[in-house]
């Protein structure tokens, strides 16, 4: 199995796992975003919306028909949003 095959099995995977541990995280300790000013939370909260949904989408191989939704679920961007967004909220819940 060549480096390509493995990274195609591995990266959805991963990224699954880490759209479910940012979940519980929210869950066990929701004063991570919820402490936040309006201005801050509601494109946190967005952003997150949109990286979570779219690591259990590419996690789980549901793709959509158009191609600008395409490319917002697919692995680039769903990877920087989850990375941008599990940091953001790692990073709250370690100060906090």
């Amino acid at each position: 199995m060549n480096s390509r095959t493995l990274r195609h099995v591995w990266l959805p995977f991963a990224g699954l796992m880490l759209s479910s541990v940012i979940s519980v995280a929210l869950l066990w300790r929701p004063e991570a975003l919820s402490d936040l000013s309006l201005q801050w939370r509601l494109p946190l909260v967005l952003l997150g919306l949109w990286a979570v949904g779219a690591g259990f989408m590419h996690g789980v191989g549901v793709t959509v028909p158009r191609r600008w939704l395409r490319q917002l679920m697919a692995a680039p961007a769903c990877w920087w949003g989850l990375v941008v967004f599990a940091l953001f909220v790692f990073g709250r819940m370690m100060v906090a």
